[in-house]
């Protein structure tokens, strides 16, 4: 089941287990230029606001209302990326632990191939040592089309290479640019979709015994009253295409396929409306704009770095790798930040079950 609370996607699975309980949550953030450099991560500075669809059935396209799940604005070449977090369950910071596949239209960030409605990966074997970042000895010999969590905290794009991601960056639907359209030669849905799958009870139960807790579903609903509009258009909605190379490292399964519960899946659709059309809808004002990278980095604000040498580390998708990226649209790039910001800026956060600083900025 999920839910809307306070701009998260809240995703519970009591009929599973009470523990199993995640929160996906798209935050603003800058987007880093798009000059072949990589960066640090940007902060997130606030969550996307979104609502229910359903609360405006009579405004958006009905092709939407068939596909359920919720609205969300994005000013053209905003950049996001999705926090995920789980309760902890014991004082050794143990979480339940779920498989998140994440999909731009109808590709999958991970893998770089279309959408499909299973999780997937070469069952070849995997080692594992020591080696140091950047070794191809952490490389894991898998063609893997999700995230674990809560081992993976955040995913902000494309998964390119070894250590490497481009972010998801927003543009308009029908810009021929899209990773949907380059992936599949089609723009056909845009947006952004999620599927999430819990692990098994027995799994559970069998690596963490005797780990139980009352369940509190934390939050209200939010529901809204559909204001007076003209009803949206089709074309003005938005998909994303790969922007800036960011150092970021994405983490094999390290469970197995058969750990995961293939019966208790959710779904959602994150429909992306421009800035526009969230004001013609919802009759809401839309977020302020994005912060610019440059003025940011001026003013000594942090970045952040994240590594965890205890996992494996996936090679990324050379689908996606050979994809064009934003700057190579007519939406144009804009970038004005040539450098990458100093050490003294770059905050290093710490993996699960380590005493880590907040990759969230709130302005």
């Amino acid at each position: 089941m999920i839910e809307l609370q306070n701009d998260n996607l809240v995703v519970t699975f009591p009929e599973v287990h009470p523990e199993a309980r995640l929160t996906i949550s798209p935050m603003r953030t800058l987007r880093i230029p798009d000059n072949d450099k990589e960066y640090p991560l940007p902060p997130g500075f606030s969550r996307f606001p979104m609502h229910h669809i359903d609360d405006y059935a009579n405004r958006i396209p009905e092709g939407w209302l068939e596909k359920g799940g919720v609205l969300m604005p994005m000013y053209q070449s905003e950049a996001l990326w999705l926090n995920f977090s789980t309760d902890r369950i014991d004082r050794n910071d143990e979480c339940y632990p779920f498989a998140i596949k994440i999909g731009t239209g109808k590709v999958n960030a991970v893998s770089g191939y279309p959408w499909t409605e299973c999780l997937s990966k070469f069952r070849e074997k995997i080692q594992q040592d020591s080696a140091p970042r950047g070794s191809s000895n952490r490389h894991a010999p898998v063609q893997q089309n999700y995230v674990v969590a809560p081992d993976q905290p955040w995913l902000d794009g494309y998964s390119i290479g070894s250590g490497v991601i481009r972010q998801f960056v927003a543009i308009p639907f029908g810009s021929g640019i899209s990773v949907e359209k380059q992936i599949t030669g089609e723009e056909a849905v845009g947006g952004l979709q999620v599927e999430i799958f819990p692990m098994k009870r027995s799994c559970f139960d069998e690596r963490w015994p005797e780990k139980t807790r009352d369940y509190v579903v934390r939050g209200m609903l939010r529901y809204s009253i559909t204001p007076p509009a003209c009803k949206a258009k089709r074309e003005s909605s938005m998909s994303l295409v790969p922007g800036g190379r960011m150092r970021q490292e994405i983490y094999a399964d390290p469970y197995g396929l058969d750990e995961w519960d293939l019966t208790a899946s959710s779904r959602c659709f994150v429909h992306l409306v421009n800035s526009m059309q969230w004001q013609q809808i919802t009759g809401e004002r839309p977020p302020h704009e994005p912060f610019d990278a440059a003025t940011y980095t001026e003013a000594g604000l942090p970045w952040f770095d994240y590594y965890d040498a205890d996992r494996l580390i996936l090679k990324g998708s050379s689908n996606l790798s050979k994809l064009k990226s934003m700057k190579n649209s007519e939406v144009g790039d804009g970038d004005n930040l040539e450098t990458i910001p100093g050490s003294d800026q770059i905050v290093q956060l710490r993996p699960r079950g380590q005493r880590r600083s907040s990759r969230i900025r709130e302005y």
